[in-house]
């Protein structure tokens, strides 16, 4: 009777090999909607080497884009989203026989884009006036104090929303009206003005 027992735990009773893991290729995950010309953040897993994060138009060939980086070594990279309202593409590509090809692809969808700015309206001359702009905080947007009907692409006392929403800029030497912007700099829509307030420099 043993040994009939002992042959049951021969190899017609032993448990089958468990099958092994499918091996899973590269994903993605980013905002499907924000505003135009915020930084579309994205986290990237399983990545070839030599990867590149793309954004570009649905129906544009991989070769396209209106902004690329590539991934290198890292698994998370902010890219600009466009300056306009619209439909677009996020895009992982490779390059297979030297020629890019697309991984993945998620559709990134951008809004009107908005800024508020808050700071004393009357200032002394040359004295620190302290400000806080808040907008899509684009890696190129700028706070800016510039002389009124100067055009967007105007220099002036700035800084860079996306280090710091607050900050103290030093007040012009010459008194008179002025103007602080958030300027929106992003691809496809270039140097914007979002908002402005008028500063009185005594």
């Amino acid at each position: 009777m043993l040994l009939a027992l002992a042959g049951l735990a021969g190899p017609a009773f032993a448990q089958p090999p468990k099958p092994g893991r499918p091996v899973q290729g590269p994903a993605l995950s980013a905002p499907r909607s924000l505003m135009a010309g915020a930084m579309a953040s994205t986290f990237v897993s399983r990545a070839p080497a030599g990867a590149r994060l793309a954004i570009a138009r649905p129906g544009d060939p991989p070769e396209s884009a209106i902004v690329a980086a590539p991934l290198g070594s890292t698994s998370v990279l902010a890219l600009p989203a466009p300056g306009e309202v619209g439909s677009f593409e996020l895009r992982l590509l490779a390059e297979t026989e030297g020629k890019p090809v697309i991984l993945l692809r998620q559709t990134l969808t951008t809004t009107t884009p908005e800024a508020t700015l808050a700071a004393p309206r009357r200032v002394g001359r040359s004295q620190a006036l302290p400000i806080r702009g808040i907008g899509p905080n684009g890696d190129r947007d700028r706070v800016m104090l510039v002389k009124p009907g100067e055009p967007a692409e105007a220099e002036g006392p700035s800084f860079y929303p996306a280090e710091n929403v607050e900050d103290t800029l030093e007040a012009p030497a010459e008194p008179g009206v002025y103007e602080l912007r958030y300027v929106l700099n992003a691809p496809l829509s270039g140097p914007r003005v979002l908002t402005r307030q008028e500063i009185t420099v005594e």
